[in-house]
């Protein structure tokens, strides 16, 4: 083809319209380079349990037997029955009721923790991944479930000991590993011999079985196979089942917010990409009649001429997607580094699905976009396509013309305001373009106000920057004198302006399987930075402020009643306020010290004091000089409003906009070209009558700063829209709610330049042909139609 007339059809096509040919090529680059990010995001948001799952074989499915029922011979039979892939087990399990060791009373307390007896980590079902130390080797060593749902408040060390209450003798139990469990089979594990030396004289032998299946996607497909595995045994033999997909809804509750704006950020970039580059590649044909006509004329027939346009747009279209899939995966493996990092998997990487089908299907639009117009165009007469490929049919645009001429404003502005209304189908696609990236601008800096005050109220840093608790690794708790020495200390060090002290305990719930979070609070509190929903903060004793994630999974509102069971006793509270607050993933409870200490008395000691300053006062020099006066035994640490999660989130909002934004204004730059090279004999008319450069420029500018205005100003309310839609679903996804004022982000001058937006674009955009069309010389512009 190198030497065919085709072939030099589309080398002279490429070498003629080098501006045309760059444009297509970066559109695409851009464009393919944004998809390709946008989607990889998309679909790693919404897998990493399941990427770890299969890497950790987790159980589909985590029985407790009562070996008293069934034989070990039964149990492994369990293991052939149609449908199990894979079997683990018997594990010895036991559930003991832990404090720290040398740490007497209530000061100790630990919450309950399920242990289960395995000699290695490895194995068919749940391989448990050691984070650091070693596994347990011999009795009396622990290795403790790191994983946050697991372990989360009890954050203890290696080396940490912790002793076995309940049990004759109180064994005690050293820390030598931390691990990870996909399906969080166990708080814990030891050797498979220290089960029964661990369990109380009256609770019940169990045992743990674990069980891939064939078929497990859903809730009913689960069901039916724990029914398969107990028929296979005796009657009560099975004493209790947990679903994989039970945690896996808790796990990816952490990455879900991330879901909602990259999918809108995706969709957008999707559309925008679909639209300019349809428009690029359609309009550089039409672009083309003209030499259509030409090539008609000294006898290309209409497949030659099909061929010859789609092969001019196909040379900058491959190079284009090529380098936007280099581009994406660039981008993509560096922000899917920290992703992994913040959705707490191994790695992520681009899928290959994505980097196959967002190349073909770039390659197919731009194929579709080019062919029909050109297949249109090689059926016209060599006549007609010369004609076809003049400037804009006459009357288009005039009236727009005679009424912007009638307005008080240069002439050169009035010319350039009229210019879209003589291309109204390319004006229409080129304002969709800028349309979607002023959305997403609007969309961006609404989202980054918003998720500047979430962190703010999930870390209550402005109204307590400053916390003090003990430096020790065996108790967190503070006694009577380390409270007192902290409160002098307190009183003493000038730009405290209030305090009070917190505990943090475990409670469980009907409703709700495993611990969750409480913190009682000694004093006033109301000014420590909770944001309310509803309600109000809890005023007396039996009161409780709750998050959206308990009032939601527990099926109660503001004003109920509720029992938690705190320590070792009930403790019923009336549900006063909703709260914002993300911790243990969004089921927590606040109180007051009288509620905790009436219902487990001496369980509310303090194990931190919360500060909240005077105007002025540095959170860093404070805490240097109350360190100095406390000593290295208490830890002083300032409250951050760091979020790696919020963090990672901005920066991905920060580059999908940047994206977009070029998108758009690289799909005004290719709308500007074609303009200036259609209208090149009338610029040099205008030329010729004494328009200045400068009066150019204004006039190319103005060929699209309308457009981009109206697109502005379209987009602010659409962008404010996509908002208040995609951050309540990234809160729900969190099992957050928000209060009113999280919303609430946009204001009058805000606004003001947020309608701005498209013009800005747009007038980017333009300033390149712009230039160009006032460089060019008069005769050259005369001579160029």
């Amino acid at each position: 083809m190198r030497g065919s007339p085709v072939g030099q059809a589309v080398r002279g096509g490429v070498a003629r319209r080098r501006v045309q040919t760059v444009v297509i090529g970066l559109v695409l680059l851009v464009s393919t380079g944004a998809s390709v990010l946008a989607l990889a995001l998309v679909v790693d948001s919404s897998a990493p349990f399941d990427h770890s799952f299969t890497a950790q074989r987790g159980a589909h499915l985590a029985a407790v037997v009562d070996p008293a029922r069934a034989t070990p011979a039964e149990l492994a039979a369990t293991g052939r029955r149609p449908g199990v892939t894979a079997a683990a087990g018997p594990f010895g399990e036991v559930t003991i009721a832990p404090q720290i060791a040398h740490v007497a009373g209530a000061n100790g307390f630990l919450p309950p923790m399920t242990l289960a007896g395995r000699a290695t980590a490895g194995g068919p079902v749940d391989d448990i991944v050691l984070q650091s130390g070693h596994w347990a080797q011999r009795p009396g060593q622990l290795v403790l479930a790191s994983n946050p749902s697991s372990n989360e408040q009890i954050g203890l060390p290696l080396g940490a000991k912790i002793t076995v209450t309940g049990v004759p003798g109180r064994p005690t139990l050293t820390v030598v590993g931390l691990a990870t469990s996909v399906t969080n089979s166990a708080d814990g594990w030891v050797v498979p011999g220290e089960v029964a030396r661990l369990r109380a004289p009256a609770e019940p032998a169990a045992v743990q079985m674990l069980y891939r299946f064939r078929s497990a996607g859903s809730a009913a497909a689960v069901r039916a196979d724990a029914a398969v595995v107990s028929a296979a045994l005796p009657a009560g033999a099975v004493t209790a089942v947990q679903s994989y997909l039970a945690v896996k809804m808790q796990e990816t509750s952490r990455i879900g917010p991330f879901v909602p704006f990259l999918v809108a950020f995706g969709v957008i970039g999707v559309i925008m990409s679909v639209l300019i580059v349809a428009n690029v590649v359609s309009a550089a044909v039409v672009a083309g009649y003209r030499r259509i006509g030409i090539l008609k004329s000294i006898g290309f027939t209409p497949a030659q001429v099909v061929a010859a346009y789609t092969g001019q747009i196909a040379v900058p279209a491959v190079a284009g997607v090529l380098g936007g899939l280099a581009l994406g995966l660039v981008l993509a493996t560096l922000l899917l580094k920290q992703a992994a990092n913040a959705y707490g998997v191994g790695a992520l990487g681009v899928p290959v699905s994505v980097g196959v089908a967002v190349p073909v299907a770039m390659l197919g639009l731009v194929g579709v976009a080019a062919l029909l117009p050109a297949a249109r165009a090689g059926r016209l007469s060599a006549v007609q396509a010369i004609a076809a490929g003049r400037a804009p049919r006459a009357g288009h645009g005039y009236a727009a013309h005679r009424v912007l001429g009638r307005l008080r404003l240069p002439r050169p502005v009035t010319i350039g305001l009229a210019a879209p209304f003589a291309r109204p189908a390319r004006t229409a696609v080129t304002l969709a373009a800028v349309l979607l990236g002023a959305v997403a601008v609007t969309f961006a800096v609404g989202l980054s106000s918003s998720l500047s005050r979430v962190v703010t109220g999930l870390s209550q840093a402005a109204a307590q920057p400053v916390q003090i608790g003990l430096s020790s690794q065996n108790t967190f708790i503070m006694d009577a004198a380390q409270q007192r020495t902290v409160v002098a200390a307190l009183r003493a060090q000038p730009g405290t302006r209030r305090y009070v002290a917190e505990t943090d305990q475990q409670f469980a719930v009907a409703g709700l399987t495993g611990q969750h979070p409480l913190t009682a609070f000694r004093g006033a509190s109301a000014w420590t930075g909770y944001p309310l929903i509803s309600g109000h903060w809890y005023t007396g004793p039996g009161q409780a402020d709750v998050s959206t994630g308990f009032l939601t999974l527990t099926g109660k509102a503001v004003g109920d009643t509720v029992t938690l069971s705190v320590g070792t006793r009930p403790m019923p509270v009336r549900i006063v306020g909703e709260t914002f607050a993300g911790q243990g993933r969004g089921v927590s409870v606040i109180t007051s010290w009288q509620t905790l200490d009436a219902a487990n008395p001496g369980l509310a000691q303090p194990d931190q004091y919360d500060v909240g300053l005077r105007a002025g006062t540095s959170p860093a020099a404070y805490s240097q000089a109350l360190g100095r006066t406390l000593g290295s035994r208490y830890m002083i640490f300032g409250n951050s409003r760091n979020s790696p999660v919020v963090t990672l989130m901005l920066g991905l909002i920060g580059t999908l906009t940047l994206l977009l934004a070029v998108v758009a204004g690289l799909g005004v730059l290719n709308t500007v070209v074609l303009n200036t090279r259609e209208r090149v004999h009338d610029l040099g008319v205008f030329k010729a009558v004494g328009m200045t450069p400068r009066q150019t420029i204004a006039m190319v500018i103005c060929w699209v700063a309308g457009t981009g205005l109206v697109a502005g100003l379209i987009a602010v309310p659409l962008g404010i829209a996509l908002h208040h839609a995609v951050l309540p679903e990234m809160a729900s996804s969190a099992n957050l709610g928000l209060p009113a004022s999280y919303l609430d982000v946009y204001h009058g001058a805000e606004l003001a330049g947020l309608a701005l937006a498209g013009m800005v674009i747009a007038v980017a955009g333009a300033l390149l042909p712009a230039g160009w069309a006032a460089r060019i010389r008069t005769a050259t512009a005369l001579r160029a139609e």
